[in-house]
């Protein structure tokens, strides 16, 4: 008999964890599984999954109170008979394990990429979403965690169970992001671009929001340019902050190596055609664009915190260095440009390490380990 998985999440962003979430379904379809999906109907999302093999539900998470919702997954779940229910994010997580509960008979999966003490809102709404989430915490099963250090923060800081948690790494679908075929896509790119053959392209990719620390990259630039004039930089994706870091780019006069390409859909060719990859976030889960720039062996030049510490080890993959640190990035941006063959073995460190220990197949079979537990 097939397992029942109903997916909830927020989709209100194609983000992290509608892209793991997409990941699991198509990884699970055609298995021995019956699969939902309730969620706002955001196109990135219901593009990426095969919806033929999928029931889907659409509902808006975008109101903080919201009984429909709260009703409609509880009918799903005891009309089809539902299993498991596996949720994400704070919002949505909230009404379905409420419905879960309510409903009396599945299994309840949390996926915790970020807690919710550290999103990215005003006191008085993490305050709330702190108070509800402690609520339900207790109707969950089991908890998925993406790190190390969220598994011990759940046990430690919240209290559960070290039974009911469980560190899976996100995956990446390596033979999809090969930088054997990216040759032609990253000519493509670079020609669409109005690059030069000889340009140093530096590509940083992400929402346009504070915790993904674009401005400390910015402020270092005109260093990089000092050492490496030849030096070009891509911020990709879109975001609140799109408008101010172009702003502040202009200031400090890097504007004519600055390029905004805004949101991009699929991003192999813009990775291809990098000679590095910056990430200088203040705060990450897990983040996914490292581990699809090491798959496609780039360098990368990231910040010392928690989850991209698990990704990459300083100097091997490439370079780690403190959170906002304009002058620190700057170095590590320099020296990579500036050693061609460094840049080229530690690309090469990350592509190993990411069929090594990244894979999408081992994410998806260790959640599915994880649905198999509960239903024996």
């Amino acid at each position: 008999m097939k397992i029942k998985l109903l997916f909830v999440i927020d989709n209100l962003e194609f983000g992290g964890g509608e892209r793991v979430f997409s990941q699991i379904i198509n990884g699970l379809t055609g298995k021995a599984y019956d699969i939902f999906l309730a969620s706002n109907p955001g196109t990135e999302m219901y593009r990426s999954i095969d919806r033929s093999a999928v029931r889907c539900m659409p509902l808006d998470f975008s109101t903080r109170t919201n009984v429909p919702s709260l009703k409609a997954l509880v009918r799903t779940i005891r009309k089809h008979r539902i299993d498991i229910v596996h949720g994400q994010g704070g919002r949505a997580e909230f009404y379905a394990r409420l419905a879960s509960k309510v409903a009396g008979s599945a299994k309840y999966v949390s996926t915790i990429a970020m807690p919710v003490e550290g999103y990215d809102v005003s006191a008085l709404r993490r305050g709330i979403y702190c108070f509800f989430d402690r609520i339900t915490e207790k109707y969950v099963d089991r908890f998925i965690v993406v790190s190390d250090v969220l598994k011990r923060r759940m046990i430690e800081g919240h209290g559960v169970p070290a039974e009911k948690v469980v560190r899976i790494y996100n995956g990446i679908e390596t033979n999809r992001y090969d930088p054997a075929s990216g040759a032609d896509g990253s000519s493509r790119f670079r020609a669409g671009m109005g690059f030069r053959p000889e340009d140093r392209l530096v590509g940083a990719i992400g929402r346009m929001v504070w915790q993904k620390g674009f401005e400390y990259l910015i402020r270092g630039i005109p260093d990089v340019l000092k050492a490496c004039p030849q030096a070009r930089f891509l911020f990709v994706g879109d975001g609140p902050l799109r408008e101010s870091l172009q702003a502040l780019s202009s200031r400090l006069g890097s504007g004519g190596s600055v390029f905004f390409t805004g949101f991009q859909r699929d991003i192999r060719d813009i990775l291809s055609a990098l000679d590095l990859c910056v990430i200088p976030s203040l705060r990450e889960g897990f983040p996914m664009v490292t581990l699809e720039a090491m798959a496609m062996a780039r360098p990368i030049v990231a910040t010392r915190i928690d989850g991209v510490t698990e990704q990459m080890t300083d100097g091997r993959e490439g370079f780690l260095v403190p959170p906002e640190d304009p002058t620190a990035l700057a170095w590590a941006v320099s020296t990579v440009l500036l050693d061609r063959s460094l840049a080229q073995e530690m690309g090469r460190q990350a592509r190993l390490t990411v069929e090594r220990k990244f894979p999408v197949e081992k994410m998806i079979e260790e959640t599915e380990g994880v649905y198999q537990s509960l239903v024996r």
